[in-house]
């Protein structure tokens, strides 16, 4: 009975997932000239990110107190993983976040994202996951060994409490003014750009490690 939980929690995950994205795309920013809904939609998106992240926590400790890790919790928990965190960055990048209009010339002009993510940062933290995934094709499917290493772990960790930072700014700017503001930006945005560096460094970390089997199996040979 017990073997089946953490598998079940993972399960779940993938669906809250799917609950997150409905509401972040529910929600419009207001300053938008069609909002879809208010911030109800991002504080129900809040809970259920945080209920996420519980589970995310729980799969893992179960399968290992209970000693049933398996190969569907190795493959599926990763997998649920990329979608919560690449899945929240294209959203954070989209037109659902867009910051304050002003008028140019006749024309609306959006400036910026009030959530501090731009498109090219999704493009760095997509292009990492979809270069990983590739080596550690590669490696594996030549007999070598090439699981996930502490700075993946840490670029996971980074991302995940990132996008739960801007959530919580997002949800809570309008109560904020001057210097608080302005302080819970830089923090945001410090977050942000740690975050797009950790994932360069872990990506470039797999990379060196992946040419070092290379070598190692070329030499061999």
């Amino acid at each position: 009975m017990f073997r089946h939980v953490p598998n079940g929690l993972t399960a779940s995950r993938l669906v809250l997932a799917g609950v997150f994205f409905v509401m972040l795309a529910y929600y419009q920013n207001e300053s938008t000239f069609n909002h879809h809904g208010d911030v109800v939609w991002l504080n129900i998106a809040l809970i259920i990110y945080l209920v996420a992240l519980i589970t995310d926590f729980l799969d893992g400790y179960l399968a290992r107190r209970w000693k049933v890790e398996g190969a569907f919790g190795r493959v599926v928990d990763p997998f649920v993983d990329k979608v919560l965190v690449l899945g929240s960055f294209i959203f954070f990048a989209g037109k659902n976040f867009t910051g304050p209009w002003i008028i140019g010339n006749g024309m609306p002009q959006n400036l910026t994202t009030i959530t501090g993510v731009v498109p090219w940062m999704v493009v760095v933290i997509l292009a990492r996951e979809l270069l990983v995934t590739s080596l550690r094709g590669s490696m594996e499917s030549s007999g070598e060994a090439f699981g996930a290493q502490l700075s993946g772990k840490l670029k996971m960790g980074f991302q995940s409490i990132t996008i739960l930072v801007i959530l919580l700014f997002v949800n809570y700017r309008d109560r904020l003014s001057g210097d608080a503001l302005r302080e819970a930006m830089m923090f945001r945005d410090f977050c942000i750009w740690a975050t797009v560096a950790i994932t360069v460094i872990s990506g470039l970390l797999y990379v060196r490690r992946a040419v070092k089997l290379y070598q190692k199996r070329t030499g061999d040979a």
